[in-house]
């Protein structure tokens, strides 16, 4: 019979075993790939002593293929809860030495579980992503892993932010889960995405690519936009993840925290030469965003991907907001298929959870084309479009110089529930441009003309005056007020604690069927 010294020992060796994953030499192998390991990981993200790991002694039941002779205790994923900056969070990170990190039944089952209780306490869950995909010596019951895993993230959205930071390996089923939560973070160089790898890709279509040029952080954050945030390496990863959070509540029944500041006058001159007298010569908004929000606060979210458009969270008087701006800099702002998408994709997740908005608006109207035409302009911009319209947190709109056509409407004018809209003096409110309007309208006047570029000049100088600035739409109450771009932040501020106590009825529905 044991003496209780014993079976300290005994548990103390187990718990040693389960600190060690899958031994000492995959660990080294690790360490020479540039990656952490599972733990190291959680010990980083979370405030130091906070961890409470649960299921460390679990261990895979399968018997097939003689696995019952290799048995690791948390069976290749260490999962539990602990503190970032004070504040409760669930986490799970997959260690790669145990089976290539490798998801079986009772993987899953680790997860699910914590994914359960960060749901009934209200806490962000965070996924340390490091996996060769399902166990293949478990058959279709790791498969049935991934899709308790998947159903968790679906029931989970809207009511935890859930974020993924992919750190290593990622294929197969299990891309989906990362894809269901609301961001997802890659380390360049050293993790990939893709549901099918490059050895099947050559086999189906015969193209050779590589897994980077496949499935890496680099061709995520710019081409698919699958990646929100890209870093450098695995501690820059688990500093953007703390970032990130900082700016969220704990769940959807909280607002996020603000952040006590000393207020002055709150008067920014710089804001008063930024947009150049010449309308077609562009002018970088993130300067603007920069003249606006609180100092060093603004935390760009996809900021290589669909660069017509700009979001990202921010401070203002020390409470977080989010930013969707048209940036002149690409393509003069104009909204397209993948910046569309991208702007309702952020409105949504900021209206989850009761993050205000501000829109800041330089849009010429929507990017003409076939391809994008043929690649759905008409479906994903709605997708924007219903997204604002949808969104009942404080939303406040100010445009800086341009806002034609549809795309104007689409930019939370006020005819979609906008709270307040605020425009600069020298800004131009118009269906589209006075030269193409002028063409149009007085077609024949210019045909006839003895000298039609001159009189198509007239007749834009014509049109302009009449219309390429806001007291049109002021007088019709399409805009609150026009405001001098320095006074640009003192207003905001203030617009933004008139609407601190914000309520809307929505009717009684199910939901929606937003243009998908």
């Amino acid at each position: 019979m044991q003496s209780k010294q014993d079976k300290i020992d005994e548990l103390n060796k187990r718990l040693d075993q389960a600190k060690l994953g899958g031994g000492q030499k995959r660990i080294d192998k690790q360490h020479a790939n540039k990656k952490l390991t599972a733990r190291e990981r959680i010990t980083y993200l979370l405030d130091e002593g906070s961890f409470e790991e649960i299921g460390a002694l679990v261990t895979h039941r399968t018997t097939d293929f003689d696995m019952q002779k290799q048995l690791y205790y948390g069976d290749g994923v260490v999962t539990g809860y602990g503190m970032i900056d004070g504040r409760l969070v669930y986490v799970y990170a997959q260690d790669f030495t145990v089976f290539g990190g490798s998801l079986s039944e009772t993987h899953a089952e680790k997860i699910c579980k914590i994914m359960d209780l960060a749901v009934k306490v209200g806490a962000p869950i965070i996924g340390l992503n490091d996996s060769g995909g399902a166990r293949i010596q478990e058959g279709v019951r790791s498969l049935g892993g991934y899709a308790d895993i998947f159903y968790r993230n679906v029931q989970a959205s809207g009511v935890i932010p859930q974020i993924s930071a992919i750190m290593g390996p990622c294929a197969g089923g299990a891309v989906y889960s990362p894809a269901m939560t609301d961001f997802t973070l890659m380390v360049e160089n050293t993790s990939y995405m893709f549901v099918t790898g490059p050895n099947v890709v050559k086999t189906v279509t015969n193209e050779s690519v590589t897994s980077e040029e496949l499935g890496g952080a680099s061709t995520h954050a710019t081409k698919s936009g699958v990646a929100h945030k890209t870093s450098a390496n695995d501690v820059e990863c688990l500093n953007d993840v703390k970032k990130l959070l900082s700016y969220l509540p704990q769940n959807n029944t909280e607002k996020p925290k603000s952040q006590p500041i000393e207020l002055q006058d709150e008067i920014r001159e710089e804001l008063q030469d930024i947009v150049p007298e010449n309308p077609n010569k562009p002018y970088d908004m993130h300067a603007v965003i920069t003249g606006i929000i609180d100092e060093d606060t603004f935390f760009e979210i996809h900021k290589d991907y669909a660069g017509s458009i700009i979001v990202g969270f921010a401070r203002l008087g020390g409470q977080s907001i989010g930013v969707i701006a048209n940036q002149p800099m690409a393509f003069a702002g104009v909204l397209g298929v993948n910046s569309s998408r991208k702007a309702a994709r952020f409105t949504r997740f900021c209206d989850c959870f009761n993050i205000p908005l501000l829109v800041l608006v330089d849009v010429p109207g929507f990017l003409p084309g076939t391809d994008q035409e043929w690649n759905g302009i008409i479906i994903h911009g709605a997708k924007l479009l219903y997204a604002l319209s949808e969104a009942t947190v404080p939303r406040i709109t100010v445009i800086t110089r341009k806002a034609y056509g549809g795309a104007y409407d689409v930019m939370n004018s006020k005819h979609i529930g906008a709270d307040y809209n605020f425009v600069w003096p020298g800004a131009e409110i118009a269906v589209m441009g006075a030269k193409g309007a002028s063409e149009i309208i007085f077609r024949k006047e210019i045909s006839k003309s003895d000298n039609p570029e001159e009189k198509l000049a007239e007749k834009e100088a014509e049109y302009a005056e009449t219309f390429a600035n806001p007291y049109r739409a002021a007088q019709r109450g399409f805009i609150d007020e026009v405001i001098l771009p320095k006074d640009t932040r003192r207003k905001l501020i203030k617009a933004f604690a008139s609407l601190v106590n914000k309520k809307v009825e929505r009717p009684n529905r199910k939901h929606g069927n937003i243009p998908l």
